[in-house]
């Protein structure tokens, strides 16, 4: 049991949650953005990430702080949190980014982590592996040999008071991710980052890394505080977040800012193409993109960097909101539309519906029909599943329209894509009260013909009439032989 992670709310995997910092003494309210501090070079100011953009907790690297001899012994004296002049949480890195771009580093992580406490961290990360998606998987199983050691060596190291990461690796193979994710929970370590995501969402393999994140998901345990390191980019966090993700790093917003490069939800924009700002941030709302393309070049630099944390946090703060009202799968299938891989990515959480549905809450303020993706949404799942369970009457008619005036059946319920038959008492519970389009389509058709399906074969005594309002075939196929299927509109004809 970590009590240092405390879950408030959940919908679908994702969470706000309390991750409690001891070293800083501060509490973070998670899901959390972590702006990356690069110490050489401060693109906003620490103090103004906290007090202007609402930021708890940032990460800095470690490594480079070592290494870099005109600030290591300044950073030993005065402290972290001094130096940076932040008084939130902070975490560091290891050099383990630097091990993946450059093969090699001069440090343990027994002396890394030392370094670390000496310094002042309060989230210490040992060197573990970052290994590269689609290696072969006899490298990936020895780097996650050499991972599990550095974990082994961080538990026992003298850490006090500070955090611990406990990455989790295991490439583009599932199956490792599990079970990686399953001895980082065996673990005493406390934060738990899903390692080497950064190439895959470079090349938008939303889809892998969904299938990546979902896998460490099961070998962990509920309570483990998951980080996905590297995911910045405001139009990927509702996706990170509905798989259960809890904190993100983010250099995006200085690293784009300095190829003039404009955030959005919906994709990336180049301040040289843009007519008009299509935000009101503080930046946005008194500049117009030709007053930056214009002026001095590192004012550009400053104030794109500044809209991108601008947007960034405010994405955060609109998907605790979604957590909130249980409307979070809505809002990804927004960001859905922004980008094709994006939309694979959302594919692909649906997939797995089943692992969604165990922490998805069974009663919520409304189920919005936004695309034929909601046909696949957990609450469809768990409304087919509890079909399975209802009792039935002998003779039994499925109606989309209202009941006859006379009939002959011992009863009659309602049909609603895509959720398929329930009881009339059931109509005003969710997600029952679902707002759905007119204009239904086959897939919605489908999945409550799944439904039908579902309650026929668990009742196979009940004699069953299927009164539909123009399913496709494709849907109708789906209900078995034994029902007896009407379809209302040739019969109002």
């Amino acid at each position: 049991m970590r009590d240092h992670f405390e879950i408030r709310d959940h919908d679908a995997a994702g969470r706000i949650g309390r991750l409690e910092v001891p070293r800083a003494g501060v509490t973070v309210e998670t899901p959390a953005l972590l702006p990356v501090v690069n110490p050489n070079v401060l693109t906003v100011e620490p103090e103004r990430l906290r007090t202007e953009f609402g930021a708890e907790m940032l990460i800095t690297n470690s490594y480079i702080i070592r290494s870099t001899d005109r600030i290591r012994d300044r950073v030993l004296e005065a402290g972290l949190h001094d130096f940076l002049g932040f008084d939130g949480a902070i975490m560091t890195d290891s050099g383990s980014f630097q091990l993946a771009e450059y093969g090699d580093i001069d440090v343990t992580t027994g002396e890394i982590l030392e370094f670390q406490r000496r310094i002042g961290s309060d989230v210490a990360t040992p060197v573990d592996v970052p290994t590269p998606p689609d290696v072969d998987r006899e490298r990936a199983e020895r780097e996650l040999a050499t991972t599990e050691r550095a974990l082994a060596d961080a538990e026992a190291a003298d850490t006090g008071d500070m955090l611990v990461n406990a990455p989790v690796q295991g490439s583009t193979y599932p199956d490792l991710r599990e079970t990686a994710g399953r001895h980082a929970a065996g673990t005493d370590l406390d934060v738990f980052p899903v390692g080497a995501m950064v190439p895959l969402m470079n090349a938008y393999r939303y889809a892998d890394v969904v299938e990546a994140v979902l896998a460490a998901k099961r070998g962990l345990e509920p309570d483990c505080p998951v980080h996905l390191f590297g995911a910045g980019h405001p139009m990927t966090l509702a996706l990170a977040v509905a798989m259960g993700c809890d904190l993100f790093d983010s250099a995006a917003y200085a690293l784009m800012a300095r190829d003039g490069r404009y955030l959005t939800v919906s994709g990336t924009e180049h301040l040289a193409e843009l007519s008009y700002f299509p935000c009101s941030c503080p930046v946005c709302a008194e500049h117009a993109p030709a007053d930056l393309r214009e002026g001095d070049d590192d004012r550009a630099e400053r104030l794109l960097a500044e809209h991108n944390l601008h947007v960034t946090f405010e994405e955060v703060r609109r998907i605790k909101a979604a957590i909130r009202d249980g409307s979070l799968l809505e809002l990804v299938d927004r960001r859905a539309r922004g980008h094709p891989a994006l939309l694979d990515g959302y594919r692909a959480l649906l997939d797995h519906a089943a692992q969604l549905e165990a922490t998805d809450p069974v009663s919520k303020d409304a189920f919005f029909y936004t695309s034929h993706e909601s046909a696949r949404r957990p609450e469809v799942r768990r409304h087919h599943d509890r079909l399975t369970r209802l009792e039935t009457p002998g003779d039994l008619l499925l109606t989309e329209s209202k009941p006859p005036s006379s009939h002959d059946h011992d009863a009659v319920w309602r049909v609603k894509p895509p959720f398929g038959p329930f009881p009339r008492a059931l109509s005003e519970t969710y997600p029952l009260t679902a707002e759905t389009p007119d204009r239904v389509d086959t897939t919605a058709q489908t999945a409550a013909a799944e439904g039908v399906r579902r309650l026929a074969e668990a009742n196979p005594g009940t004699a069953i009439t299927l009164g539909h309002d123009g399913w496709a075939a494709t849907a109708l196929d789906r209900v078995p032989d034994r029902v007896v299927v009407d379809d209302l509109r040739e019969i109002g004809r």
